[in-house]
């Protein structure tokens, strides 16, 4: 019971932290009002802001399986391999979230999604710290069994 509380008091501990790094975002790209006329439907930039969240949440996944070492049960991928691929993930994601940030007129609810944006870039760096710390494990790992590549 105690550790399936502490469980779900982590994950909105986490929550909360995530939706505070979106608003910070969020107000300092200058576009936390929320829109006087809400656009409702998916627009281009919803549709972009959407699929950079899922490539950081991709990203993150990834880099989250080769930091705890299990990418060698989805086939012959490397744990170095998968650390790349969640680098690069959560890069471009969190490029794209800041452009989507970046280039909007118009706070939530435009239709500009900037909320999407903001998630993207905040998953994005998430992401890109947690690859990096699987490749540097993956580095030390390999330079100690005698490894160099």
């Amino acid at each position: 019971m105690k550790h399936t509380f502490a469980i779900v008091l982590a994950a909105v501990a986490a929550a909360a932290v995530f939706a505070g790094l979106v608003h910070a975002v969020l107000v300092a790209g200058h576009v936390s009002e929320p829109a006087a006329s809400t656009v409702y439907g998916l627009t281009t930039r919803r549709l972009w802001a959407t699929s950079a969240a899922l490539m950081a949440l991709l990203g993150v996944a990834v880099g989250g399986l080769a930091l705890t070492r299990r990418v060698s049960r989805f086939g012959t991928a490397s744990v170095r391999h998968a650390a790349i691929l969640g680098l690069v993930l959560g890069l471009i994601a969190a490029v794209n979230g800041l452009l989507n940030v970046a280039i909007a007129n118009g706070g939530p609810g435009t239709g500009n999604g900037v909320v999407g944006g903001a998630a993207a870039f905040v998953l994005g760096l998430i992401g890109v710290a947690i690859s990096g710390l699987a490749l540097a494990r993956s580095g030390r790992t390999a330079f100690r069994a005698g490894r160099m590549t």
